[in-house]
């Protein structure tokens, strides 16, 4: 379990402290309209996670952002990592190719604002330090290293358009490669159309005070660091399908026990309550309920399904088995190997909390640092 937890973590749910009598909460700070960047200014951000390289290139538009360019490539970044705490010449090498595609559009487009961030692989690996000297070498890019609560953070506020304004308890839940990230969130003292907003703003921190706004309560949050890439790689060498999916949720579900909501799990699926998924997970699952054969942002991103729907379709995976889940056009051939071990994660996570209102969220790190990039530069309307 990772040491990395918000310090206002406590037992659920916890009250909101009122503010003392006479005390003026103090405003927002926002930039001065002449240090205020080009609205026209392209930003970028780049999440570079234990098995995919992925970057966004967007402006703002209104309180939205407009992409102008993307990329995605699985470079499995992780792969070895489990057993030897290194990263592999080899997956040093497949990143750093991809590393490279990413230069050429930034100078293709002359982004000059731009966050370019990696997670847990390079959080855990012993050779980081390396591998971060390496590329900043061989392609100019300055890789920085963030910390679970940030990644927790910032994929939460991705998801903020997708928040609805009935949710009164929210549970974000972000499937990596190497980490997961869990988030619930008190929404009940921020008037319900402020919600979606309240979110937003927890790009400034989880226990930022700082608004003249209601806030979005953290309650508690955590990072686990089992994703779909170690998860799968624990679990290499059970020769059952079926047994390797049952002992991979079991032992994540394990893991959840340190997060205070999961011990009040059986009362907290009720109305008003939401989950948001994010991940390639959550999306692959989401196509294929929907019978996508080429998949479709449009339809799947806000996507909602029940718990059965969700039950419905890992049934179906495990009873293709590895080589139907191979020839499956729904899930791909970059996700065929690790949508097993996404999809123990995610049933695990409807074990605890089964709802109706699982939101399907096609979003995540990059929005999150491009949001608040630009919330940030006070670029983004309100």
């Amino acid at each position: 379990m990772s040491e990395d937890r918000s310090a206002g973590a406590g037992p659920f749910p916890r009250p909101v402290e009122p503010l003392a009598p006479g005390f003026a909460p103090p405003t927002e700070r926002r930039p001065a309209f002449a240090d205020r960047p080009d609205p026209a200014d392209l930003y970028a951000a780049l999440d570079l996670g234990t098995n995919s390289c992925r970057m966004l290139i967007a402006q703002p538009k209104g309180n939205q952002l407009h992409v102008v360019d993307s990329f995605s490539k699985s470079v499995q970044l992780g792969q070895g990592l489990e057993a030897s705490g290194r990263l592999g010449r080899a997956s040093m090498a497949r990143a750093v190719g991809a590393l490279k595609i990413c230069r050429k559009k930034l100078d293709k487009h002359r982004v000059e604002r731009m966050r370019l961030v990696a997670t847990e692989a390079c959080r855990r690996a012993t050779n980081a330090a390396e591998f971060i000297a390496l590329v900043k070498r061989d392609t100019g890019l300055a890789l920085e290293i963030i910390q679970p609560e940030e990644e927790a953070r910032l994929a939460v506020v991705s998801c903020a358009p997708l928040v609805s304004t009935r949710t009164e308890q929210l549970l974000v839940v972000d499937i990596g490669g190497g980490s997961t990230e869990l988030v619930w969130i008190d929404l009940s003292r921020v008037p319900r159309p402020d919600r979606p907003r309240a979110i937003m703003r927890l790009h400034q921190g989880f226990d930022h005070e700082e608004t003249i706004f209601p806030r979005a309560k953290v309650v508690d949050w955590i990072s686990i660091p089992l994703g779909v890439a170690t998860l799968k790689d624990m679990y290499a060498d059970v020769a059952d399908d079926g047994a390797r999916f049952a002992l991979m949720s079991w032992y994540f579900e394990e893991q959840l026990a340190e997060f205070s909501p999961y011990v009040d799990a059986a009362d907290q699926a009720r109305e008003g309550f939401q989950i948001i998924g994010t991940s390639g997970t959550v999306t692959t699952v989401a196509a294929s309920h929907l019978g996508l054969r080429r998949y479709d942002r449009n339809k799947v991103d806000g996507l909602r399904m029940t718990s059965d729907q969700i039950d419905a379709v890992i049934s179906q995976y495990l009873a293709l088995g590895p080589e139907g889940r191979r020839r499956d056009p729904r899930i791909g051939r970059d996700r065929q190997t690790l949508i097993m071990s996404g999809a123990a994660i995610l049933q695990a996570l409807l074990r605890a909390w089964p709802t109706d209102r699982l939101s399907v969220a096609d979003r995540g790190l990059r929005e999150g640092l491009l949001y608040a990039q630009m919330s940030r530069d006070g670029v983004l309307e309100e």
